[in-house]
């Protein structure tokens, strides 16, 4: 098999908007970004490579780090939660509820299937006194910082 260069961009035509060729259609658009995601995002098995990712906030305080994650649609115990001194993972699976019906067509933009997402952590906390609860879809973790972590506050006496 030869060594070829990859030119990820040599298919896509630019846009010239005074040429007197017609403008592209919303059609051809889409066709056009399709190819180029098909080619930067490589997909196995014929599926798509893009997974789910649970959105997250953080919040950083003197006594610990509040960690909270979007993961609708799951229930508590579908979830695990690894915490290291320095990390959070977090992944879980949704199952599909199959459905069918006799005369129409159904459509899904669920998703279902395997998650996994890994934050780092900007402080080391104690793992072991980690507070967790799942409500409403919001994964919360309350994530007490290690003493020597924590910044205090002295107040110096000038002279």
């Amino acid at each position: 098999m030869p060594i070829t260069r990859w030119e990820p961009f040599q298919e896509i035509e630019t846009w010239q908007p005074f040429s007197r060729e017609p403008m592209w259609t919303i059609d051809q658009m889409q066709r056009q970004m399709n190819r180029l995601m098909e080619r930067l995002i490589p997909s196995g098995n014929g599926g798509s490579a893009l997974n789910y990712i649970p959105s997250a906030e953080m919040e950083e305080t003197a006594e610990d780090i509040r960690l909270k994650l979007e993961i609708p649609g799951m229930e508590a115990k579908d979830l695990s939660v690894e915490v290291t001194d320095s990390s959070v993972s977090i992944s879980g699976e949704r199952k599909s509820e199959t459905k069918t019906e006799e005369k129409g067509m159904i459509r899904s933009e669920f998703h279902y299937g395997r998650f996994e997402r890994n934050i780092p952590l900007p402080s080391h906390v104690q793992n072991d006194k980690v507070q967790a609860e799942y409500k409403n879809g919001i994964l919360s973790l309350k994530l007490p910082k290690l003493e020597g972590e924590k910044h205090k506050t002295v107040k110096i006496d000038v002279k």
